[in-house]
């Protein structure tokens, strides 16, 4: 079996699609399957299959220019293609380089899948597009419906996306990695060089944009304040919001993009998480906080009432308001021992998040709609069905640039 992935988003990114594919990788590689990735991104030479990427040139995406989206050069493109002789093409966001994927599957009668990973339409209201949404709603169905299968990662994202007019919607969940986010990573003498004593670190990890709905964290934590509650912000990650939350919280701390050991090591030294984003298809880093031991106070809206049951592992708010964010944030500062509860709560739901299970699910899916689709393609050629013959373990490593 050989898969041909085009995303926008590989290391090194730190964001959730990112690191998704970074762990199907290392699935496909324990699993010896042939693969290639076309994107922008070019992995560092930490990552073991770097070698099956290759860059394609790009342009940085208008409205966040963190990201950059990919032009197919469509000559060069084809022929490596046609080398490869995938059997499968997995495309993840509608730009250039995926619908390009797309149209690649139908000209040699291939099956697609698409992965559904951000709700893009979801951030239109906050650039001021507002106007916008139902065209951006028919775009999307127009190019997940253009594919088999739809991957999402939440049984409210699959929900979401059937009541759209999607078709062919599929979970595909996303797991976590226990050694890596744990308890045991808590450092006390860290905590001290932050300057906190024994009043809670409150966390928020992701980017620092407006769609991530922080002016109700705004809002909350100035309430709680002028109440007299005393606690620290953390937050990791960087972006536009960035300017106005070091303006609002002049004394909290500020980290950066951070990963790895120094990520690992902020997560598990602090005490709560805080994630009021309504927009997430599935929120990775609820699932780290989780797994270091973290309850989530987060929002009834998205991925994170998927993954957060309430007063079980975590609390959830009203979506968008800031009052109700600020009484559940006071719930788990008020009562320790039950915020306690939460936490060994918390890492037994992350329990259930294992990369290897999900990933596997998902190959096995791809087995079952190539093995339909040449099934189908010989019935229709020869009016029974033929076995297909077995083509030797063949992988190609490339280390190109096409930009």
């Amino acid at each position: 079996m050989r898969i041909a992935y085009f995303t926008e988003s590989l290391p090194p990114l730190t964001d959730g699609v990112a690191h998704t594919f970074t762990r199907l990788a290392e699935t496909l590689n324990e699993q010896q399957i042939d693969f290639l990735v076309i994107s922008p991104s070019l992995p560092t030479d930490a990552e073991p299959w770097r070698g099956r990427v290759i860059k394609v040139p790009s342009i940085p995406f208008p409205l966040y220019r963190y990201y950059r989206v990919g032009l197919p050069p469509i000559f060069k493109l084809e022929k490596i293609l046609n080398e490869f002789k995938p059997d499968l093409i997995h495309v993840s966001a509608p730009t250039p380089i995926s619908i390009y994927g797309q149209n690649y599957a139908f000209r040699h009668k291939l099956p697609s899948v698409a992965g559904y990973h951000t709700h893009f339409v979801d951030y239109f209201p906050y650039y001021g597009l507002g106007w916008a949404l139902q065209a951006g709603w028919d775009y999307m169905k127009w190019f997940h419906n253009r594919s088999q299968m739809t991957f999402v990662p939440t049984p409210g994202a699959v929900s979401t996306l059937i009541s759209k007019g999607f078709k062919g919607v599929q979970l595909w969940p996303r797991g976590i990695d226990r050694q890596k986010f744990s308890p045991l990573h808590r450092d006390e003498n860290w905590r001290q060089s932050q300057g906190l004593g024994k009043e809670p670190l409150l966390l928020f990890v992701g980017r620092l944009v407006a769609e991530k709905n922080l002016s109700e964290l705004v809002q909350a934590v100035q309430i709680l304040r002028q109440k007299g509650y005393q606690f620290k912000l953390g937050f990791a990650g960087d972006g536009p919001y960035g300017k106005i939350l070091k303006e609002k919280f002049p004394n909290d701390l500020f980290f950066g993009f951070i990963k790895g050991q120094e990520l690992s090591k902020v997560y598990a030294s602090s005490d709560f998480f805080v994630f009021p984003s309504t927009t997430e298809t599935f929120g990775n880093v609820v699932l780290e906080a989780f797994a270091s031991g973290l309850p989530v106070i987060g929002a009834n809206k998205g991925g994170s009432a998927d993954i957060i049951h309430h007063q079980e592992d975590g609390l959830l708010a009203n979506p968008y308001d800031g009052v109700d964010f600020a009484r559940q944030i006071e719930w788990v500062l008020r009562y320790p021992v039950r915020a306690k509860k939460l936490r060994e709560k918390a890492l037994e739901t992350a329990e259930h998040y294992n990369w290897s299970a999900i990933n596997g699910r998902l190959i096995s899916q791809y087995e079952t709609l190539i093995q339909n689709h040449n099934g189908r393609k010989v019935q229709s050629a020869l009016g029974v069905p033929q076995p297909k013959k077995r083509r030797k373990s063949h992988i190609i490593r490339v280390q190109k640039s096409l930009s």
